[in-house]
């Protein structure tokens, strides 16, 4: 069977059943040959698992796909091959349900404002840090101090977990707006007045951004 043109894609998977059951099986079956190239050739965290692992991997991502492609139909502008535009939104399915299970178990009762504040390198001052006086660590250490404080001051329990969550921990934001039973746009807000919240409680005790960010730079 010839390649089909963009429009005979479009058509066939709006056709009658007959036609558009053995499109469909071509487009899982496309489907799960670029998700398996995805995942076997660009995802390292995989490289332990076997092939077949892998295979079956693809297989069960490609029904989630192929789902999503009809439900993007509308949406092809014909800018690319058809199936290359599939292939796309194949790879994000695949990208979205990898963080899903990465973070499988990460559940908000586990963010608390008794958290020790998890800001990676800001906190963290080595030993072996010579550039840093003891001035230098001092100072960074009542910002942080300060910080930690107006987290657990200035906004509320669920603000907290949202920007604990997303800013401090990245945790895509899919996840958590999945645990906090909300959806995208609204947890978006919710980590934006967070933000807002949070910048007004520090600049109020004399802490600006330009100097916690010059204050922590390497």
């Amino acid at each position: 069977m010839s390649e089909r043109t963009n429009q005979e894609w479009l058509a066939d998977l709006n056709g009658p059943p007959a036609v558009q059951e053995s499109a469909l099986r071509e487009l899982r079956e496309r489907l799960q040959r670029g998700i398996f190239y995805y995942l076997s050739r660009e995802r390292s965290d995989l490289a332990q698992l076997s092939h077949q692992d892998i295979n079956q991997m693809a297989e069960d991502l490609a029904q989630d796909a192929v789902l999503r492609v009809l439900d993007n139909l509308d949406t092809f502008r014909g800018d690319s091959r058809f199936t290359t535009w599939a292939t796309k939104i194949a790879v994000r399915v695949a990208i979205s349900e990898l963080r899903r299970a990465r973070y499988k178990d990460f559940r908000l009762d586990d963010l608390t404002a008794n958290d020790e504040l998890p800001v990676g390198g800001m906190s963290n001052t080595s030993p072996q840090d010579t550039t840093l006086t003891p001035e230098n660590v001092a100072e960074r250490a009542d910002v942080m101090a300060k910080i930690d404080a107006a987290l657990k001051e200035a906004l509320t329990e669920r603000q907290y977990q949202a920007l604990d969550a997303v800013v401090l921990r990245g945790i895509p934001l899919e996840v958590v707006a999945e645990r906090m039973d909300t959806n995208r746009n609204a947890l978006y807000k919710l980590v934006h007045d967070a933000r807002r919240k949070l910048r007004a409680h520090l600049e109020a005790q004399g802490l600006s951004v330009d100097y916690m960010l010059n204050l922590f730079q390497e």
